[in-house]
C-alpha cells in the first residue's frame, strides 16, 4: 500500500464532514500521518539513546542503564523528564531571539528528512524526484543552527565552537555531496525509492569507495565520534551548547541523536537495497515483511555507530579537517571517475558484468586504501614534538 493510498483512506475516513468542511479532512490525515511517522521517529531514537548506552556498558565491562524500569528501558523516558523539569537559564549577554530559534532550528530538518526515506515497499510520506538532493540540502541547515546557537549564547567558547563546527561541516558536505554523485549515475534517479530499486546487487558493492567517504562524512556530520570536536570537552567546555539547560538542552540532545537514525536509515537505503534483502533477490522472502528488513538495517548501523564510539579516540581538529580535504575529497573524485567510466563502458550491465564492476572498484578502493595509509603515516606528526623542534631550532 502506498503512503498516497494511506492517505485517502485517512481522509475517506473523514467524508462525513460537510461539503463545505472538505478541506478539512486533508488537513487531519495529514496531521495524523505526520504525528505518526513522528513519533516513530522519537520512540526509535529514545530505543537508541538505552541501546548505545548499554551497548556501551558491555565495551566498557560494565552494565550500563538498568535501575528504571525492567532492564533499564524506561531511562531514556526518565532522561527526557529530568531535562524538562531544569530551569532553564538564558544568559544575561545572549542574544534572546536566535538563542531560542537555535535549538529549534536544528530539529526541524531531522524531521523533514525521514519524509524521503521509504521505510518499507510502497511506504513514504513523499517520492521526491530529488530526494538525493533534498537529504544535502537539508542537512546543510545544521551548520546554520549551530552557528546561531553560539553567536546567540553571547559566550566566547560558545562562538568558537560554532566557528570550529561549521568549518568542519561545510568541509565535510563537498566529499559527502560528491560521494552521492556515483549512485545518481548508476541509478539514473535522484528518487530514494527508485535507488532502491535499481540495486540488482547492492551498491555499498559497486560503489565501497563510495560508500567509505558518505559514511564519514556523514559520521563527521552527525557529530559522532571520533568526529564529535562540536564539544570538545577538553578545550572548549561544551561546545557550541555551552549555554543550553532544560528543555533547549533537551531538544539538542534529540537532535543529535534522532540525526544518526535517520542517517542510518539513509545508509540502508542508499546502499544496502532499503527495504528489499540485501543479497538475494526479495520474492526468496515474501513472508518477511519489507519493514522489517529496513528495521534491522537501520539496527545495524545504529550498531556501527556505537561501536566506532567505544573503540576510536576523538581526533584533533587539524587531523579532521586534514582527514577531509587530504583523503575523503581526493577518493570522492576517483569514485565519481572511475564510476563514469565503467558506467561508459557498459551503459546497460548484466548481472555478470556489475560483478565484474565489483571487481574492479574493490581492486581501486584497495588501492587507495594503502596509498593514503601510506600518505598518512608520512604525514603524521607529534604536535609537542615539532612545536620542540621548532624552539630548539629558533634558540640556535
Amino acid at each position: 500500500m502506498e503512503s498516497n493510498d494511506i492517505f485517502s483512506l485517512l481522509k475517506d475516513f473523514f467524508d462525513f464532514l460537510p461539503p463545505n468542511l472538505s478541506w478539512l479532512s486533508y488537513v487531519i490525515a495529514g496531521l495524523i500521518l505526520t504525528f505518526s511517522v513522528a513519533n516513530a521517529l522519537l520512540i526509535t531514537t529514545a530505543f537508541f539513546t538505552y541501546m548505545e548506552r548499554r551497548v556501551l556498558g558491555r565495551f566498557q565491562s560494565r552494565l550500563g542503564p538498568n535501575r528504571v524500569g525492567p532492564f533499564g528501558l524506561l531511562q531514556p523516558f526518565a532522561d527526557v523528564l529530568k531535562l524538562v523539569m531544569k530551569e532553564d537559564i538564558r544568559p544575561a549577554a545572549a542574544d534572546r531571539l536566535i538563542f531560542f530559534l537555535a535549538p529549534i532550528v536544528l530539529v526541524v530538518p531531522v524531521f523533514l528528512l525521514i519524509a524521503v526515506v521509504p521505510f518499507g515497499k510502497n511506504m513514504y510520506i513523499a517520492n521526491l524526484n530529488i530526494g538525493a538532493l533534498f537529504i544535502v540540502a537539508v542537512t546543510t541547515v545544521a551548520a546554520l543552527a549551530i552557528f546561531l546557537g553560539g553567536w546567540g549564547s553571547g559566550n566566547r567558547f560558545a562562538l568558537l565552537g560554532a566557528s570550529r563546527a561549521v568549518a568542519m561541516l561545510i568541509s565535510y558536505e563537498v566529499p559527502m555531496i560528491l560521494s552521492l554523485v556515483g549512485i545518481v549515475i548508476l541509478s539514473g534517479s535522484m528518487s530514494l525509492v527508485d535507488i532502491v530499486e535499481a540495486q540488482r546487487l547492492p551498491y555499498f558493492l559497486l560503489q565501497p569507495i563510495g560508500f567509505f567517504v558518505f559514511f564519514l562524512a556523514a559520521t563527521a556530520e552527525m557529530n559522532r565520534p571520533p568526529f564529535d570536536l562540536l564539544e570538545a570537552e577538553s578545550e572548549l567546555v561544551a561546545g557550541f551548547h555551552t549555554e543550553y539547560s532544560g528543555t533547549k538542552f533537551a531538544l539538542l540532545y534529540l537532535a543529535e541523536f534522532a540525526e544518526a537514525v535517520v542517517f542510518a536509515g539513509i545508509f540502508a537505503t542508499l546502499f544496502f537495497r532499503g527495504w528489499q534483502n540485501p543479497f538475494v533477490p526479495q520474492e526468496w522472502f515474501q513472508f518477511f515483511p519489507s519493514q522489517i528488513w529496513f528495521f534491522l538495517k537501520v539496527i545495524f548501523f545504529l550498531f556501527i555507530f556505537v561501536w566506532i564510539r567505544a573503540t576510536l579516540p576523538r581526533l584533533r581538529i587539524d587531523q579532521v579537517m586534514s582527514f577531509a580535504w587530504k583523503v575523503l575529497f581526493p577518493l570522492s573524485l576517483i569514485n565519481l571517475v572511475l564510476t563514469a567510466i565503467l558506467v561508459t563502458l557498459w551503459p546497460e550491465p548484466s548481472v555478470s558484468e556489475l560483478w565484474f564492476m565489483v571487481i574492479i572498484n574493490l581492486i581501486v578502493g584497495l588501492i587507495c586504501l594503502l596509498i593514503f595509509t601510506r600518505f598518512l603515516e608520512q604525514n603524521r606528526s607529534n604536535p609537542t614534538q615539532s612545536v620542540f623542534l621548532a624552539n630548539k631550532q629558533g634558540g640556535q
